[in-house]
């Protein structure tokens, strides 16, 4: 008995030290992908065929629908990925923060704004905080790579909230039930 308790705690030990370098490769991936296929479907709603690149060349122009189009293409993939990881997550929403018109007037180059995402779960877990802080590490990386924009410090602003938040509607628990700026579902459970 006392052999099968330490062969489990070794086999727990492995895995604590093996999954965080499987969960970076996968995460690296995870984000490449994810990157691919909003371009992807930017480039389909913006009638471009399949071009990821032109799709990206509409973004880093500036072009509003084109990074609409591509902002809601990645939320949606990353809503995907956060519930695949995360049982727990019940519903994914995204939200649009405007711009201020100074931002609009003195930017010099096209820069991505952050997804805005509300992620409803029945209850908060660091572990679902540091998956969404890896993916957007990645994100960033990715998005640095294809774009050479090497300044953005995140891609993703994720506001978790469990079952507490929306029914007391506290904090982005009431932004779910909001009349006047209701955010978009793009997963659910």
């Amino acid at each position: 008995m006392a052999q099968h308790t330490s062969s489990k705690m070794v086999d727990e030990v492995v895995a604590a030290a093996v999954a965080p370098a499987a969960s970076a490769v996968s995460v690296t991936e995870v984000a490449r992908d994810t990157m691919s296929e909003a371009l992807s479907f930017c480039a389909q709603k913006l009638n471009l065929g399949h071009s990821a690149q032109a799709a990206l060349g509409r973004v880093l122009e500036g072009d509003g629908i084109a990074s609409r189009y591509w902002q809601y293409g990645l939320a949606k993939r990353v809503a995907e990925h956060l519930a695949g990881w995360d049982e727990r997550v019940k519903a994914v929403y995204t939200t649009d923060y405007d711009a201020t018109p100074e931002d609009i007037v003195f930017s010099t180059r096209a820069q991505s704004s952050p997804i805005h995402l509300i992620v409803w779960t029945d209850r908060k877990t660091a572990a679902l905080d540091s998956l969404v802080a890896a993916l957007d590490v990645a994100l960033v990386k990715r998005y640095a790579e294809l774009t050479g924009l090497k300044h953005l410090a995140h891609l993703l602003d994720v506001q978790v909230v469990d079952d507490a938040d929306v029914e007391a509607r506290t904090g982005y628990g009431a932004v779910l039930t909001s009349l006047y700026n209701r955010p978009i579902q793009v997963w659910a459970r």
